[in-house]
């Protein structure tokens, strides 16, 4: 539902699904950048579009690629913008901006010599884990008029999934320069068998909310958001699967290679290896004395995921932050039986090793079944 209460439609929905599966396919970025301006120049009904690729100090632009005006004009119009003006206020704004008129807005520059009359203006920023990746620019509404709150809309749910194939691009960059086949060949079976059947799920949960977009306008939207929430879970899988292969080469004792290591002791006991996600500052984040405990709460979770909760996949989330380090154990099994939930030795001994710091531990029953492990500790001051 657009802010101006014209909710958008199961066609434009449908466009919005086709956009995001199109700058999914393929892995080279700057096909992948190509398609994103191209996708959101469809989808607003605009006539020109631009993709701005900030450079590495994150204030000016180091790239940025048109639509809608051919290879002569371009270069009778001469240099490209570097983000001044109103795209600079984009930069800075790091939020929507639509205008009826860009060429009367105070921080417009004007235009150059050659450059085609535009009025109407739509600008949504590109976020890749968090950072500021770039910004869309549409211009000149298609048939006259402003850009729409429902345009909006379906451009910031593109740009999210802009910046999920963007740094999906950049890991399998990362994937393409592995010196040994047989770790390639690792690699892509484990993409196959966890991230490719995520990816074919979250498909199928955006095609089924297409018959919501009259009935339950919200819940078609909660639908797309959480969608792409699911995208932003897979390309952290495929981020630890390239971690679990450096450590493999470097057979180190970090945090982050001592829990892939424990998870990896532990597939025997639970019939397959969990799957385990890392987010924020694991290695230099945590505490040593604080990472003891951790890993003796991971182990004893794991064990007791093996032991109790007849469980066909388990899965390890490692979040660290300057404030609080997380980690959470979920499995699908039986969930946790009710003398777990009053207090057991497992359980007390974790929450005694979170107490020590503050912090706390809980082991509860999930949802749709199984269970989770939630283990939690402020970070100590420096």
């Amino acid at each position: 539902m657009g802010h101006d209460g014209v909710p958008v439609t199961s066609q434009e929905l449908r466009r919005l699904l086709d956009a995001v599966v199109g700058v999914g396919l393929g892995l080279d970025l700057q096909s992948i950048l190509r398609r994103v301006i191209e996708a959101a120049v469809d989808l607003a009904g605009a006539t020109y579009g631009a993709l701005g690729v900030l450079d590495a100090t994150g204030t000016k632009l180091d790239d940025f690629i048109t639509v809608g005006i051919d290879g002569h004009l371009r270069k009778l119009i001469g240099d490209l913008p570097t983000g001044k003006g109103v795209l600079g206020l984009l930069i800075d704004a790091d939020r929507p901006l639509r205008l009826d008129d860009l060429r009367t807005h105070p921080a417009s520059y004007g235009f150059p010599e050659h450059h085609p009359p535009m009025g109407s203006f739509l600008g949504v920023p590109i976020r890749v884990r968090g950072d500021l990746f770039g910004d869309l620019y549409l211009t000149e509404k298609r048939g006259g008029g402003s850009f729409t709150d429902a345009d909006e809309e379906l451009v910031v749910g593109l740009a999210a999934a802009a910046g999920v194939a963007i740094e999906n691009a950049r890991l399998h960059d990362r994937v393409g320069r592995l010196a040994l086949a047989e770790d390639r060949e690792r690699i892509g079976r484990d993409l196959h068998d966890t991230v490719i059947q995520r990816l074919f799920a979250t498909g199928l949960s955006l095609q089924g909310s297409l018959g919501l977009c009259e009935a339950d306008p919200a819940m078609a939207k909660e639908r797309i958001g959480a969608a792409i929430d699911e995208l932003d879970l897979t390309v952290k899988h495929i981020r630890t699967v390239i971690f679990g292969l450096e450590a493999d080469r470097r057979s180190g004792d970090s945090l982050r290679d001592q829990v892939l290591a424990l998870c990896r002791e532990s597939a025997g006991a639970l019939g397959s290896e969990p799957m385990v996600t890392f987010e924020g500052v694991v290695d230099t984040g945590v505490p040593d004395e604080v990472a003891v405990d951790l890993l003796a709460t991971l182990r004893e979770a794991l064990a007791n995921a093996a032991r109790h909760s007849q469980a066909n996949s388990v899965s390890v989330s490692l979040q660290a932050s300057p404030r609080e380090v997380r980690l959470q154990v979920i499995d699908d099994g039986v969930g946790p039986p009710d003398e777990v939930r009053a207090g057991g030795r497992g359980l007390d001994n974790m929450q005694t090793r979170a107490a020590r710091w503050g912090g706390s531990s809980a082991l509860d029953a999930r949802r749709n079944g199984g269970s989770v492990l939630d283990w939690r500790v402020p970070v100590p001051p420096a």
